[in-house]
C-alpha cells in the first residue's frame, strides 16, 4: 500500500510540474484566436521538453527550471531530439538519452499529424528570456 501511495505522489508531482511548464509557455504565446496546444511533456531533473501546436504550427520546446520557475530555453522541432543539441543546451548525454526517450515515447501515442507539427519548427533558436514563437 505505501508503495502505491509513494507512486501515486510522484506521479502527481511530475503532473503537477508538466502543468506548470504548459501554464509558463501559455503565458507567453496563448492568445484567444490562436490557442497554445502544450503537450506532450517530459521532464528530466531541472529541463523539460514539451511539443506544442498553435492552429496549423507546431514545434518543441526545452525549458529550464530557474529560481523554481520553469523558462524556455529552446525552441525548436526535431533538432531538439538530438543529444549532441540537448548536452549544448546543457544536459548530461545521459539525461539527453532518457528526455529523448521519454519524449519519443510520449509522442508514439499522437497523431502523425501533431508530431510533423512538431517536427516542421525548423532550427533550433536560443531563447534565453525572448519570446521565439510570435
Amino acid at each position: 500500500m505505501l508503495a502505491f501511495i509513494m507512486i501515486g505522489g510522484v506521479a502527481t508531482a511530475e503532473s503537477m510540474e508538466a502543468d506548470e511548464v504548459a501554464h509558463s509557455m501559455r503565458a507567453i504565446w496563448d492568445r484567444p484566436e490562436a490557442p497554445l496546444v502544450v503537450g506532450p511533456v517530459v521532464i528530466e531533473g531541472d529541463y523539460a521538453l514539451a511539443g506544442w501546436t498553435q492552429q496549423a504550427r507546431g514545434g518543441r520546446a526545452l525549458l529550464k527550471l530557474r529560481d523554481g520557475k520553469w523558462q524556455v530555453h529552446v525552441c525548436g522541432g526535431d533538432g531538439l531530439k538530438d543529444i549532441e543539441a540537448l548536452k549544448m543546451a546543457g544536459l548530461s548525454e545521459s539525461a539527453a538519452r532518457r528526455l529523448i526517450e521519454a519524449a519519443s515515447m510520449a509522442e508514439a501515442k499522437l497523431p502523425e499529424e501533431t508530431r510533423e507539427k512538431f517536427a516542421s519548427f525548423g532550427q533550433n533558436v536560443l531563447v534565453n528570456g525572448e519570446h521565439a514563437l510570435h
